[in-house]
């Protein structure tokens, strides 16, 4: 592997500039030159952004800027022994030693480790002085390539299983366990690893390092974080599984102190470990990291699921605000403004307004932004989808796939399929086992190129004829709903608006009516919009039914109840159905078949009257989007929330009667969890 570095990627004793962006920038033409990147400005970018994030100097006179960018075609070493030492950001002073590390985006495993040792062997006081003192480029290349070759993987305290020190003395060391990373996952997770290692070798203490970088990572033995008495976690991103060291003391800090202050870093664990006010790692976490890990190999529902609930969540800003904006536009200039929008836009000005006025004029523009961030729903939607798959190489073959589902007419079922498909298919591309030349064409080239062949060709080909015309038939179907039918409809979205207030059936139920949102329209296929309004106005009534039930009966509820009612007459006014939580956690048996019953009734209402909403979110503050049915939707509102409010009031006086310091503690138990 000793073709990470060669002679001409070394240059010895040279003034490369005063700054860090000087040596950056001529490194980065350095490696370009040698036909190891493809763009020298794209490479240097890159690892000036780096730069700006953390600065890359460490103790000792070394600075090692890295990053990871397309320009690169294969993993890379450059190395400059400056004659005038730049400052890197380190707090000993200006760095002599720079070496670049310039991996490929889609860099493979094995490279990853190797330039993961090189960062590992530069806290090695050896190794740096033998390359201060060698005579040659070729004598810097061995020395790396030996380094790299032969270093092992693990950082430097004995493994695991086996104790630092024998004897009656090793039960009294204290033991730190710790966690290191870094954005790019290259160089300062593996130094700051390694420095509180040898740190800890120094102090006298049992410690143990996991470092979540690009090369993977190996988890810590569970036996040692449940003996941990303290942990550290050295990092510029999230730590995975956190929940498994819940309850533990912790240290949490940039990965680079990690690197520049290891020794007082475990000394402030090991104080931590026996300061009872000490910040500890949240024990809620716990029980997500088991389900994190025991799903590891998800099933394909699990993962289509998963998929479905990101795109939407992608998706929604393009309809909330595109849904909002139209519904200005008809605010502004009327419900004939969708037959003039392009007329005004064209013709007129703000200099030269239609005769229609400035309101008119304004209302086209507003419809018309909206109208435009709506036609993203579909591409957005199956986009997203894909990402959840295939991650960045899988958006722009979803994207493609969701914009030829709308351009075929298969609405939002064909975006969920293309989506799927691109998603699939690109991840499954990304595993072929490709020469190491090709990995860095993999992400940017050729991944996304053959995804959105088969995506979308299927899509044209295949698939796209027989979704459109399922997509006629459902819409066909949704507006010839009447009667019972509309009513039974409303009554099952309104009970999975309130079965678990912002859970995963709420979302479903959420997700059917935003996803639809886009096909409706207040001549033509209304359904949609009524369907949007149905669950926006079920989600409304638990919040808007407690905080009665506390005005009507507030004895029936605690102190800290009664102060979250007063909260629950906006959160449900504004649609946010998980201001009921407080009161669920307190009393789910009584809260919650009460707040089914009262949406259940208010979905099917809406239905009833044909009210429609062309805003997914708002609540009561959007009643512009709902053309002139809003006093229905008020009206349906309303009802439901009496309902509900009285029912929970007979379920608690009648059902159930707890003495109220029974009452009180789940009360302030549910108010901690709401905040």
């Amino acid at each position: 592997m000793s073709d990470l570095i060669t002679p001409g990627l070394v240059a010895l004793d040279v003034h490369l500039g005063t700054t860090a962006h000087d040596v950056i920038t001529h490194l980065a033409n350095q490696i370009t030159a040698q036909g190891r990147a493809t763009d020298a400005a794209e490479l240097a970018g890159h690892a000036l952004a780096r730069e700006a994030k953390t600065a890359t100097g460490v103790p000792g006179g070394i600075a090692i800027p890295h990053c990871r960018s397309a320009a690169v075609t294969a993993p890379t070493l450059a190395m400059a022994r400056l004659a005038d030492p730049v400052d890197f950001g380190a707090k000993d002073g200006p760095a002599d030693l720079v070496f670049f590390i310039a991996a490929p985006e889609g860099a493979d495993k094995d490279h990853l480790k190797l330039l993961s040792r090189l960062a590992r062997a530069l806290v090695k006081k050896s190794f740096t002085a033998a390359l201060r003192e060698a005579q040659s480029n070729q004598e810097i290349v061995d020395l790396v390539s030996e380094v790299i070759s032969d270093a092992p993987a693990a950082p430097a305290p004995a493994p695991a299983d086996e104790p630092a020190a024998a004897g009656p003395a090793a039960a009294q060391r204290p033991k730190v366990v710790a966690v290191t990373a870094c954005p790019t996952g290259i160089a300062h997770t593996y130094m700051a690893a390694d420095a509180l290692a040898q740190a800890a070798q120094e102090l006298g203490i049992d410690f143990a390092v996991e470092t979540q970088g690009s090369s993977g990572a190996t988890p810590l033995d569970p036996a040692l974080i449940r003996d941990a008495d303290a942990v550290i976690f050295a990092v510029d991103v999230d730590v995975r599984d956190r929940g498994r060291f819940a309850g533990k003391p912790v240290i949490q800090v940039p990965v680079k102190r990690g690197v520049d202050e290891p020794a007082k870093l475990l000394a402030d664990a090991v104080a931590a470990s026996t300061d009872p006010q000490a910040r500890r790692v949240p024990a809620a976490s716990a029980q997500e990291s088991a389900d994190t890990a025991e799903s590891k190999k998800e099933s394909f529902g699990g993962g289509l699921k998963r998929a479905l609930l990101t795109g939407v969540s992608y998706m929604i800003p393009f309809v909330a605000g595109g849904g909002l904006l139209i519904a200005l536009g008809f605010l502004l200039g009327g419900y004939a403004i969708t037959d003039v929008a392009d007329a005004y836009l064209g013709e007129n000005t703000l200099w030269n307004l239609p005769d229609a006025g400035l309101a008119a004029y304004l209302g086209a523009a507003a419809f018309k932004i909206g109208s435009l961030s709506m036609g993203f729903l579909v591409p957005a939607l199956a986009g997203y989808i894909a990402y959840a798959y295939a991650d960045r190489p899988g958006i722009a073959p979803g994207f493609t796939a969701g914009a030829v589902a709308g351009f075929m007419g298969a609405g939002f079922i064909g975006g969920i399929v293309g989506g799927v498909i691109a998603g699939l298919a690109c991840r499954w591309i990304n595993s072929w086992p490709v020469p190491r030349w090709l990995r860095g064409l993999m992400p940017v080239v050729i991944v996304p190129l053959l995804g959105s062949i088969i995506a979308s060709g299927l899509m044209f080909l295949v698939l796209g004829g027989p979704i459109a015309r399922l997509t006629v038939a459902l819409n066909d179907w949704l507006s010839g709903m009447s009667g019972v039918a509309a009513a039974g409809l409303g009554l099952i979205l309104g009970l999975m608006m309130a079965v678990d207030l912002g859970g995963p059936v709420n979302k479903v139920a959420y997700s059917f009516a935003v996803a639809g949102l886009g096909a409706g329209s207040l001549v033509e296929n209304p359904a949609p919009l009524m369907i949007m309004a149905a669950v926006m106005a079920a989600g409304m009534v638990p919040p808007l039914a407690m905080a009665l039930a506390t005005v009507i009966a507030p004895k029936l509820f605690s102190g800290a109840e009664r102060e979250n009612g007063k909260a629950a007459w906006l959160l449900g006014a504004a649609f946010i159905s998980e201001g009921a939580i407080p009161f669920a956690a307190a009393d789910p048996l009584r809260v919650i078949p009460a707040s089914m019953v009262g949406a259940g009734v208010t979905g099917s209402l809406i239905m009833v009257f044909n009210v429609v909403s062309q805003a997914p979110h708002g609540g009561i503050f959007v009643f512009f989007a709902m053309n002139n049915t809003w006093p229905f939707f008020l009206l349906a509102t309303v009802i439901g929330t009496v309902i509900s409010a009285l029912l929970v009031i007979v379920l608690k006086k009648f059902v159930r009667k707890a003495p109220a310091a029974q009452v009180q503690p789940a009360a302030a138990q549910s108010a901690g969890v709401a905040a």
